[in-house]
């Protein structure tokens, strides 16, 4: 099942998203400092493309420069990409098939807006009972 929604997912929603985070990433890499937001930004763009069998869990606590750097991002890329995530979520919604798409787009928004001490990981090695952020 999942890898038929990935497929539907990257075909009406993936692929595009992905697009986003990409451009945002190599804007951030080549801008030399701010290449620790173009690896977040990459990072999230594989997720983008793929994203049913995987979550997003929070690390451990980064400090004041992450948070910085969150803020920073949330100007710059994340609000832009978030608008993104819901724009192309309105029209996943109108059908029963993409009501699950959706909901994952709806999903990537806080990993969109804060990306800095978050982790991205395969759902199946969790523990079981828990859940990402």
């Amino acid at each position: 099942m999942r890898t038929l929604l990935n497929i539907i997912w990257f075909i009406f929603s993936g692929l595009w998203l992905a697009l986003g985070y990409y451009l945002a990433g190599i804007i951030c890499c080549l801008l030399i400092v701010t290449i620790p937001w173009g690896i977040a930004a990459f990072r999230i763009g594989n997720y983008a493309l793929w994203p049913f069998g995987r979550e997003v869990i929070e690390t451990k606590p980064t400090g004041v420069a992450a948070t910085l750097g969150n803020i920073i991002w949330l100007v710059v890329a994340g609000v832009w990409l978030a608008i993104g995530h819901v724009v192309t979520s309105i029209p996943l919604f109108a059908s029963i098939i993409g009501i699950p798409l959706g909901w994952a787009n709806i999903k990537l928004i806080p990993v969109s807006l804060m990306p800095l001490g978050k982790e991205i990981v395969d759902s199946d090695s969790l523990m079981p009972g828990y859940r990402g952020a």
